[in-house]
């Protein structure tokens, strides 16, 4: 008689596949190695193909096993939706909230005040990672959503705008080129940057665009956080690119100058994302709902050095 495949299957499976290594993910389980290799084999023989190429001790996976990985996830998620799902209806489903850098130093603590405010028995979770990141954590369901501003590769995860964004190249106040305001992308040539780590939305986006138009520049150093790229800036070692509301209070203090790029290159949208799968529970939806309608919980008016 055929076994059929379990949860426990797919479990092992996305185990073996993160860890990369089966004597690894047993001591992950709790398992012994050969239970562990014992359920790939079945996997594999249910549906006749193989999903690990086995090179000496190393695991290499399979087009085959990087598909059945993707619909892996997805069961697995679902499953533990239909759990928390069911539970709900005794106990409240906690929030889990992801944001990138840039707005998690922007606006993300305004936007939970007032999730806090207007849902005030709903627990809320947040952590800030890059986009990258983010995107990853959506699809194995580690977040119910996400704020970024990068763009998403995945075509699983669904994205909507809900909020503008531009941004602008920091530099120090007395640099010549503050005078110009709005600069052409040129100007930046042989530019001396500091820039935030591989896997930022903001890093993508400029080096991206300055590939796309041939310019070279310099990086001079890779922060994984806005007030090391800024302090750099202010020690007169280089310029950064950051969202032009990060830079607001330096700006008005005179502490840093202000580079506009010309034609709107490098204007961008903040993005809500979440799985396509997701299920949106009362309070997800809610939450959703209030991000997109940021005027409620937006303190003052939006920064702009060229107003």
């Amino acid at each position: 008689m055929k076994k059929n495949i379990t949860l426990r299957h797919f479990t092992i499976f996305i185990c073996v596949c993160e860890e990369n290594n089966m004597t690894h993910a047993a001591r992950r389980l709790h398992m012994t190695q050969p239970s562990v290799s014992q359920v790939i084999q079945e996997i594999e023989g249910l549906y006749g193909t193989r999903l690990f190429e086995r090179l000496g001790r190393s695991l290499h996976i399979t087009s085959a096993g990087k598909r059945l990985l993707q619909y892996a996830y997805q069961i697995v998620s679902l499953t533990k939706q239909i759990e928390a799902t069911m539970t709900s209806f005794q106990t409240t489903i906690p929030l889990r909230i992801g944001a990138s850098v840039s707005i998690g130093e922007f606006c993300l603590i305004e936007y939970l005040h007032f999730l806090h405010t207007y849902r005030k028995q709903a627990p809320i979770f947040s952590e800030i990672h890059n986009t990258t990141e983010l995107e990853s954590m959506l699809l194995c369901d580690k977040l119910d959503f996400a704020l970024l501003e990068g763009a998403i590769r995945s075509e699983y995860i669904i994205t909507l705008p809900f909020m503008e964004d531009e941004l602008i190249i920091a530099v120090p106040p007395q640099h010549p080129l503050v005078k110009k305001g709005r600069i052409q992308l040129s100007d930046l040539r042989n530019f001396p940057m500091f820039l935030r780590e591989e896997g930022s939305g903001t890093r993508n986006l400029f080096t991206h665009i300055m590939e796309e138009h041939h310019i070279p520049f310099q990086i001079c150093g890779v922060y994984n956080n806005t007030e090391s790229l800024k302090k750099a800036v202010l020690a007169g070692l280089g310029g950064t690119v950051l969202s032009r509301h990060l830079v607001r209070k330096e700006w008005e203090n005179g502490e840093l100058g202000i580079l506009y790029i010309e034609n709107d290159l490098f204007h961008r949208h903040f993005k809500i994302a979440y799985h396509k799968d997701k299920f949106l529970f009362p309070a997800l939806q809610d939450a959703l709902t209030i991000c997109r309608d940021y005027t409620r919980w937006f303190p003052g008016t939006f920064f702009t050095a060229r107003s």
